[in-house]
């Protein structure tokens, strides 16, 4: 497995993204593979900035934590994101703590728009693999 491992990952460190342009063909790929209603001719459903941080999350310049499983998600919207907005998201590791093949890693993540403001926020708690010892 290629990535960072949980003896790489840095409490504190913060990962920018790249930013991303809101389309309408974002929203129409969106509801055709969710099957939800549109929200308005220029609303955004409110999963899709969520949906599109993590993608950008893979074109940061590190590699991507090696997660064995993700355990969980504490997530709030402050405000919708619209057709034509540009995000990014940024994140901070928080804390980790070790287990015996791996451990858990706490990162806070928001979602920015193009004046600086959080559209959404919240938690990822991931287990995260430790790197295998070489055998003799």
């Amino acid at each position: 497995m290629r990535g960072t491992y949980f003896e790489d990952v840095v409490v504190h460190s913060v990962q920018v993204s790249p930013a991303i342009t809101v389309t309408e063909t974002h929203v129409a790929m969106y509801l055709g593979l969710t099957r939800e209603l549109p929200v308005g001719p220029v609303g955004v459903p409110d999963v899709l900035p969520l949906c599109l941080s993590i993608g950008l999350g893979w074109r940061i310049k590190d590699p991507p934590m090696a997660v064995l499983a993700f355990v969980g998600l504490d997530w709030q919207i402050v405000r919708p994101l619209r057709v034509g907005d540009t995000m990014h998201a940024r994140s901070r590791i928080l804390s980790k703590r070790p287990m015996r093949d791996g451990g858990f890693v706490l990162e806070e993540r928001s979602i920015v728009d193009q004046h600086g403001e959080v559209v959404q926020q919240g938690k990822f708690t991931f287990l995260v693999a430790k790197r295998k010892e070489a055998s003799p």
